[in-house]
């Protein structure tokens, strides 16, 4: 096996398809679609693409996409959005393949390398943390955020409802009434091909919320594109009176919901137009999709607490290749003047 570096997606061989398409049952933030997106719209500048690559003929063993600075700094392929990031590792061998991936890294001259966010006890990281150890390359974990989610373990909407706080219950039922009352509304579910047209009644949305102007729209806007095309997107909007009051942007990725984005116009707060929103996807996700698990990515805001039942942490690691290089050489100096020192020179 051998360590190769690409700088583009496409140099990759075919077989890297089976990497992502096993890691993504994990993560949408293992995707090839969210890395591609990531990359085509989600670099800064003076950044570069780094695909750390460990292969064997054409079978590709594994991979840690990066993203490498001016100074030589290497971090993981991730955005202020990404909620997770991992090293996609084949199942056999994962010892030789770490070991062959950071001499790699190390003769990149990579000064140091950091991973976040980063689940406790993702396996793979773990394993590449104790190889780093073992050859000399100090690591240090570090907290991130807090990530609330929601195992549904088969049960139907009305029976995760009913677990929720009684106020949440009678906040959503009550607002519900009042505002189709007042002035009536629609919810309406995009898909597919829906998409695309759909996002400009997201960012108006988002434009009249209390959030500043979206600062990644392009980003938005192409992994909404992206995700859709496989079906995973979930776009929901509250109209009131045929516009747009609330948008959220969801996606499930096999048997896992992504609450992405979320966003409501002020002046219809009163309604709470973002929780009757949320309850009518947490009804599709649970009763349609069918989905094993409700995720809140970053954050641990209130609110998010009466919607989710469990909290997790998410950690990064910073490895320093500046102490390894310099024990390195340490080393090779005392070697020299050991050997230096026991052969004479002859006269």
């Amino acid at each position: 096996m051998e360590f190769i570096c690409f700088n583009d997606w496409q140099q990759l061989p075919a077989s890297s398809d089976n990497l992502f398409l096993q890691a993504e049952q994990d993560s949408m933030f293992f995707s090839r679609q969210w890395f591609h997106n990531l990359t085509d719209n989600g670099l800064e500048n003076g950044q570069q693409l780094v695909l750390a690559c460990v292969v064997k003929g054409d079978i590709v063993l594994a991979i840690l996409p990066l993203i490498r600075d001016e100074t030589k700094n290497c971090q993981s392929l991730s955005h202020k959005y990404t909620a997770l990031c991992s090293l996609l590792l084949a199942a056999d061998q994962q010892q030789n393949i770490l070991e062959c991936l950071i001499d790699g890294l190390t003769r990149l001259s990579c000064r140091s390398l950091r991973l976040e966010p980063l689940a406790e006890d993702d396996p793979n990281l773990s394993l590449l943390e104790q190889v780093m150890q073992s050859n000399g390359i100090p690591c240090h974990r570090y907290f991130r955020f807090y990530n609330w989610f929601h195992r549904c373990q088969g049960q139907s909407f009305t029976d995760y409802l009913s677990a929720r706080p009684a106020r949440l219950r009678n906040t959503i039922a009550r607002k519900q009434r009042k505002l189709e009352r007042e002035h009536g509304y629609s919810i309406q579910l995009f898909q597919g091909e829906q998409v695309p047209a759909a996002m400009a009644d997201y960012h108006a949305s988002y434009q009249a919320s209390w959030k500043a102007n979206e600062q990644y729209a392009g980003l938005i806007d192409g992994l909404a594109t992206r995700f859709a095309e496989p079906g995973w997107t979930r776009l929901g909007i509250l109209y009131i009176q045929q516009q747009p009051a609330a948008a959220q942007l969801w996606f499930v990725v096999h048997t896992k919901a992504s609450i992405f984005r979320l966003a409501y116009d002020e002046a219809w707060k009163h309604y709470s137009p973002g929780s009757i929103l949320t309850s009518y996807l947490m009804q599709h996700v649970i009763d349609q999709d069918r989905v094993n698990e409700i995720d809140f990515l970053t954050g641990n805001e209130a609110y998010k607490q009466d919607w989710m039942s469990q909290r997790r942490e998410r950690w990064g690691m910073i490895c320093d290749f500046r102490q390894h290089s310099s024990r390195k050489h340490s080393l090779s100096h005392r070697i020299a003047r050991a050997v230096s020192a026991w052969i004479k020179p002859s006269n």
